[in-house]
């Protein structure tokens, strides 16, 4: 049995999962193992209710335009509930279109515009007939880490008051293919168009999620232990 327990809301996880990103929840079991702790998943979706109270981490990933414009419908729903979660400092990690949703609006590849929760000061623009695709390597400028992924998205994204990137371009195209930017960071939520997933090829990004979430559950526990642990990759 497991020292701790961690609970997480993948949002509307039966919907928006196109690039396999429930990999990411199964990392951070992986990883939480590591940490003598469990991470027990349940899908948030559609006409739930979402209690900011009752989950200590978050995963919100991707899916096509469809599926993304469904769940904008619902967003409203849970706006202040999500707001909470993420001023309370829990983290949530965003992919692709979960990233897209978080900010003001993206426009789908049809030219359609898809209101998001306003929660981050980014918006999204659409490509014509071009995506950015391929192998990508960015560098958080604030820890010196180097993360590796794969990025396949249409949309342009332009970070707003708040936010910095997750990380500088190496080599690959970013948020926008202009600015060197890729992803964004705001209090606990990490964003990216890393698929992969983004948790299997860089444990570094889970380990800081799961000790935000473990800290903030468990405020008067000793996790020295978890601080000084290299975590071992997936692969």
């Amino acid at each position: 049995m497991a020292k701790y327990q961690l609970k997480l809301a993948h949002l509307y996880g039966n919907l928006l999962n196109t690039y396999s990103d429930v990999g990411n929840i199964i990392a951070l079991q992986y990883y939480a193992k590591q940490m003598d702790a469990t991470v027990e998943p349940e899908i948030v979706s559609i006409d739930d209710r979402f209690d900011p109270d009752a989950y200590d981490i978050a995963l919100f990933g991707g899916g096509q335009d469809y599926e993304q414009y469904v769940v904008s419908k619902d967003l409203p729903n849970k706006k202040e509930a999500f707001r909470k979660f993420i001023e309370d400092g829990k983290p949530l990690l965003a992919i692709c279109g979960g990233y897209q949703l978080l900010g003001h609006y993206y426009i789908g590849a049809n030219g359609q515009k898809i209101p998001g929760l306003g929660l981050l000061d980014h918006y999204t623009l659409s490509q014509d007939n071009n995506r950015f695709i391929g192998n990508i390597t960015i560098k958080n400028e604030q820890t010196g880490e180097e993360y590796h992924g794969f990025e396949n998205h249409n949309g342009r994204t332009f970070l707003g008051k708040g936010e910095r990137p997750l990380g500088k371009v190496i080599s690959g195209h970013g948020n926008n293919g202009d600015d060197g930017s890729e992803g964004a960071i705001y209090k606990e939520v990490y964003c990216s168009y890393f698929h992969g997933p983004i948790l299997t090829r860089n444990g570094e990004i889970a380990k800081h999620l799961l000790l935000t979430a473990l800290k903030n559950k468990y405020p008067d526990a000793d996790f020295s232990e978890q601080e000084a642990l290299k975590i071992k990759p997936t692969f």
